[in-house]
């Protein structure tokens, strides 16, 4: 089981089905706040639901208005399980994941976006501070 190190932000841990997206990702404007769905023209994952995921991508793009989306999204019980960003969190969407409890880190030792597919298992544990691929 690979495992990579990241710097921790907001703290939990979960297991669950990854979801990865190669590029910059935004609340405000890639997903869909009333059904959690992908709707960035661009992305290849378009038309896939991140509720319960555990989302991965390269880094935020986008205003501080993701933080609203995110919050929305967790209040309507559809917000990613976790998220991670490969590089320096926005601190915009870190309020909005520490408000909402979604564990969160960045800046991974590893390349988590070819390594980890979209569909594979993993385990984000911010309090210690790793990914692990389970399957």
């Amino acid at each position: 089981m690979k495992k990579y190190n990241v710097r921790k932000i907001v703290r939990g841990n979960v297991s669950g089905e990854a979801i990865v997206l190669p590029g910059s990702f935004s609340f405000l404007g890639d997903v869909d706040m009333n059904t959690s769905e992908i709707i960035a023209a661009d992305s290849p994952e378009r038309g896939k639901l991140i509720k319960d995921k555990i989302l991965l991508y390269k880094d935020t793009k986008g205003s501080s208005g993701g933080m609203v989306v995110l919050m929305t999204m967790a209040r309507k019980g559809i917000a990613p399980k976790a998220m991670a960003a490969v590089k320096p969190v926005d601190y915009n969407l870190a309020e909005g994941a520490i408000l909402t409890k979604v564990p969160f880190v960045c800046e991974p030792d590893g390349d988590i976006l070819n390594e980890i597919k979209t569909g594979n298992i993993i385990e984000l544990n911010s309090d210690e501070g790793y990914i692990k691929i389970l399957k």
